[in-house]
């Protein structure tokens, strides 16, 4: 690999050696160790923390998003094409968390090192305009799980704006009472039983609509215009269903050996993980074709305790999901205004972190009331960022670092997913835009969607 020093601007932290590194940018801007936890959890935390979080209630819409534009044939076909390449992927940048004797717990410091400044900033564009659009989906998501059961009490005439803020409240208090993602080790087992007992439940309800309703329809419809580009959002969806764009940030957690203790986790998450989101998005687009609701437990019949169960246990699950996906801004954050000597919760430490929590999830609560269009927040995360840093960049540092000394098949394969996936990239966003047009044509600001 070519010397790191013509290409960077950022001091990183080599964490294996308490020591920082210096790659002799043009600039000398020097970066703080992080205010996070760094490298003391073990691959099962991890594994866990995958698998519970990747299965949060965005699963409830992917029947609806995934499968309805594609119909049967094509959906399985890119479920396990996607959820294959999204494994490989991750596997693939996992091996990249040292380069030279440094180990890099941020995305965009790794894309610093090995393509410049350039990249570095727009890595930490993609990122975090990622996190903070999920963050706004799951608070979307929290308001309509608390507005479906309110509704199974009574005929309430509240707005779905007041269930968000509720929601958003909630969000703000665990992620001030549990800042960093090694703090969420004791609630992770509390995530599991939650999402095993919601997942399980919804599956038996939905599978035993699916057995009444012997006239589903599993027709795509729409012009030849339309399904393309509904097809592309779809794969838009499926691509965040499978990938956060946070490995090096999780990574980061781990202890020694952290490249073989990622690979376990990764391997967790898509075995025990992706049947979870796979089971449901199957099922539910068996039971309801291609009227499938795009918020499943809206949909299905039985007692009304089992909707009211379902929806607070999908609202519970969401408050611990929501922190992996915006650990990487809060630790952004953290490190750029607390005293990282100090504890988090220390008390030079505890206004600070108020604020920014409080700034944070006000905004996003704010603009979430603004705009409620769920899949337009999962379809355009998967669209406008994710592709790029599940697909496009692990190819690309593979060719910078090793491409030398890599085999040709291994060049080829790697330059076809860089031109590959660059163009997906371009046609899943000219959907998801096309899809938020659309939207915004339906809805007023502030609808009660």
């Amino acid at each position: 690999m070519e010397s790191a020093g013509r290409v960077n601007s950022v001091e990183f932290m080599n964490i294996e050696d308490g020591a920082h590194v210096n790659p002799n940018g043009p600039d000398d801007q020097s970066a703080s160790a992080s205010a996070h936890t760094v490298g003391q959890d073990s691959w099962k935390q991890v594994g866990f923390m995958l698998v519970t979080c990747f299965n949060c209630g965005y699963i409830l819409s992917y029947s609806s998003l995934v499968m309805v534009p594609l119909g049967w044939t094509w959906s399985i076909i890119i479920l396990l094409v996607i959820g294959f390449y999204s494994a490989y992927a991750n596997w693939l940048l996992a091996a990249f968390h040292f380069i030279e004797g440094k180990r890099f717990i941020r995305y965009r410091d790794l894309m610093g090192f090995v393509f410049g400044k350039y990249f570095y900033y727009l890595t930490y564009f993609s990122q975090f305009m990622s996190f903070i659009l999920a963050n706004m989906g799951f608070i979307l998501l929290g308001g309509r799980a608390l507005k479906e059961m309110h509704l199974a009490f009574s005929d309430s005439t509240w707005r779905l704006q007041y269930y968000i803020i509720f929601a958003g409240v909630a969000y703000f208090l665990f992620a001030f009472l549990i800042p960093t993602m090694s703090a969420m080790r004791t609630w992770l087992m509390v995530s599991a039983v939650i999402t095993s007992a919601y997942v399980i439940l919804l599956i038996v309800m939905v599978v035993d609509d699916g057995r009444s309703n012997k006239n589903a329809n599993y027709d795509v419809g729409g012009s030849q215009v339309g399904k393309v580009f509904n097809a592309f959002a779809s794969i838009s969806a499926l691509i965040a269903a499978n990938s956060g764009g946070l490995l090096p940030e999780i990574q980061s957690t781990l202890r020694q050996p952290a490249v073989k203790n990622m690979r376990k986790a990764l391997v967790t998450q898509f075995t025990v993980g992706i049947l979870f989101y796979y089971g449901v998005t199957v099922v539910g687009y068996w039971a309801y074709g291609s009227s499938v609701s795009w918020y499943l437990p809206q949909q299905i019949s039985g007692p009304k305790w089992v909707k009211i169960l379902i929806n607070l246990l999908v609202f519970l699950q969401a408050i611990i999901s929501q922190m992996m996906f915006a650990a990487p801004v809060h630790e952004a954050l953290d490190t750029k205004f607390l005293d990282v000597e100090e504890k988090l919760h220390s008390g030079k430490n505890i206004k600070r972190l108020f604020v920014l929590r409080a700034l944070f999830y006000t905004a996003n609560t704010f603009i979430t009331t603004a705009f409620p269009f769920m899949g337009d927040f999962v379809t355009l995360v998967g669209a406008f960022s994710l592709t790029t840093l599940t697909f496009v960049f692990p190819s690309m540092i593979f060719l910078k670092v090793k491409g030398r000394t890599a085999r040709i098949e291994k060049k080829i394969w790697h330059w076809f997913n860089v031109f590959a996936f660059s163009l997906l990239t371009v046609a899943t966003s000219i959907s998801a835009v096309r899809l938020i047009v659309k939207d915004v044509t339906q809805y007023r600001l502030f609808a009660d969607a």
